[in-house]
């Protein structure tokens, strides 16, 4: 659906599956998405009820391709339709392909748009770099709202020949009985993944040999991580890399780089990309020092739909993204990233925005005021902790919190722990102290 509607000349719009009906409505509202795909029910969510609610005056067609998908197809003219060759012919490269919702500091979703040149040229590199190659067996774990799953899993697919072997949802359990019996090669995921595919190595056997390699990133990875997953899961051509939904590759290693450079480093520019790390007037820093990853190439996003300042601020005069995180760079060009300059922190591989999860939480009728920040956490890296002030004789306990906050938004922003408080700490400028909460 989403190669036959690019191929059309449309702009896709993935949609997060966990987003609750608010959320959704909110990006297709913004998006003026006209036809949406989806499915009546998915891991037990009933999606036509989750939006039913939702005012959504540009959509004119919703096709449930769990019912209605044959209907749909049968009421046009086949693939040898004319109007199907004369749509392709008409696409250029430097057209809209995608449109990915990211979160945001300033607490609303932004809108990346990508050009069919921007996401192809790029993956092509990744390609290169990873060996992916012709029949290859990809087990695509990531989803494929993600860029993980979409760009860097079925795209790549597509244009290296390799097999796509997709997973609904992960569980390491299936995903180890899935390498044995597809004889999986090749297999990319946040570290989360690889860390539950250990701990279950360590409740039983099952059959890796047929494993090749892989890429990890989407967070911190732990030396020790990289050393277990060549040495225990047997893929020796693991390696990590960086990215973004702005700019879906900036470094990557090589196959052959040693385990302590793919264990310390995201890898190095990819070809037609350059990256530099400065300080906050944008001055290139001397290599070894700490500063802000900037990148420049054929990668980097169009920019956010219907915000041009938001654009501004992220690309500057020079067309260098901003990345928004901290890091070094050696003499070798090979990045290592240290912190990050934004207020967002990473659980489980997802990008959750403090600014986003307080504005969704400050929905509730209870709330007088609500700071969220990221802790650290032994599975998923970080998780969420939200320090809250109630309404004047207003009651509300953790447990109550969270499982309002699980109805109205995705999982992965949901706090995990909460505490009460008579007041938020500020600073001389009356800003909420968030290194003090912490």
């Amino acid at each position: 659906m989403a190669i036959g509607a690019m191929m059309a000349g449309a702009a896709i719009v993935p949609l997060n599956t966990r987003l609750k009906g608010r959320e959704a409505g909110d990006i297709l509202r913004r998006a003026r998405v006209r036809m949406l795909f989806t499915v009546q029910v998915f891991l037990g969510v009933n999606y036509r009820e989750l939006i039913a609610a939702e005012e959504l005056p540009a959509l004119q067609e919703t096709v449930h391709v769990d019912s209605d998908f044959p209907e749909f197809m049968n009421s046009g003219m086949g693939a040898d339709d004319p109007a199907v060759i004369g749509a392709l012919a008409r696409i250029k490269s430097d057209d809209i392909s995608d449109i990915m919702f990211t979160s945001g500091t300033t607490g609303v979703p932004k809108g990346v748009m990508a050009t069919h040149s921007r996401v192809v040229e790029p993956l092509f590199e990744w390609i290169a770099n990873t060996g992916l190659a012709s029949g290859e067996r990809y087990l695509i774990v990531s989803p494929f709202f993600h860029s993980f799953g979409y760009k860097a899993g079925w795209v790549v697919c597509l244009l290296a020949g390799a097999v796509i072997v997709p997973m609904a949802q992960f569980d390491p359990y299936v995903a180890a009985d899935v390498i044995e019996r597809e004889r999986i090669s090749f297999m990319p995921g946040a570290p989360t993944i690889f860390q539950a595919l250990l701990a279950e190595r360590k409740k039983r056997s099952f059959d890796t040999s047929s494993l090749r390699g892989g890429t990890t990133g989407a967070a911190v990875v732990a030396p020790t991580l990289i050393r277990r997953i060549r040495d225990e899961l047997g893929m020796p051509d693991i390696i990590t890399a960086y990215g973004m939904t702005e700019c879906t590759t900036i470094t990557c290693c090589r196959r052959g780089d040693h385990t302590e450079l793919i264990a310390e480093t995201c890898g190095i520019a990819i070809a037609g990309s350059e990256v530099r790390i400065t300080d906050d007037t944008g001055r290139e820093l001397p290599r070894g020092e700490t500063g802000e990853i900037l990148v420049r190439g054929n990668g980097v996003m169009l920019g956010y739909l219907d915000d041009p300042a938001a654009t501004a601020e992220a690309i500057d005069v020079n067309g260098w993204l901003h990345t928004g995180d901290i890091g070094t760079m050696d003499a070798a060009g090979y990045v290592r990233i240290t912190d990050r300059k934004k207020d967002m922190y990473i659980s489980g591989g997802f990008n959750c925005y403090p600014a986003e999860v307080e504005k969704l939480l400050a929905a509730h009728p209870a709330i007088e005021m609500v700071a969220v920040t990221g802790v650290p956490d032994e599975r998923l890296g970080e998780v969420g902790k939200a320090w809250i002030v109630l309404r004047a004789g207003a009651t509300l306990n953790e447990a109550a919190l969270i499982a309002w906050s699980r109805e109205n938004m995705a999982n992965y922003k949901v706090p995990k722990s909460v505490t009460f408080l008579n007041d938020l700490p500020r600073n001389a400028a009356g800003k909420v102290s968030k290194r003090e909460l912490r």
